[in-house]
């Protein structure tokens, strides 16, 4: 089911705000990069899965996976997490 155009955008704006306060200066670095380059582009599917991210992934994990220092689990190992991962030079 797709939602229309605002309720996207106050998606966006909703991550934009959790993004730059997750707890950890490097988080919110990467998120921060992230969602100057990508945020206006995502699509509905990929909100979702970076919401994903923002809402069930505790910082550390998060970090470790978006650097690549540590792999992902199979349901987080995602487009968007990747798309993270290369503007950290994980990839």
């Amino acid at each position: 089911m797709s939602i229309d155009s605002k309720e996207l955008e106050v998606r966006r704006k909703k991550l934009l705000f959790r993004g730059g306060h997750r707890g950890t200066k490097e988080n919110d670095i990467l998120i921060g990069r992230f969602m100057d380059v990508h945020l206006t582009t995502l699509s509905e599917a990929q909100l979702e899965r970076f919401e994903t991210l923002m809402n069930d992934v505790p910082d550390a994990d998060f970090f470790k996976w978006a650097t690549g220092k540590e792999p992902a689990p199979e349901e987080y190992d995602t487009d968007v997490l990747h798309m993270i991962q290369e503007l950290s030079n994980a990839r």
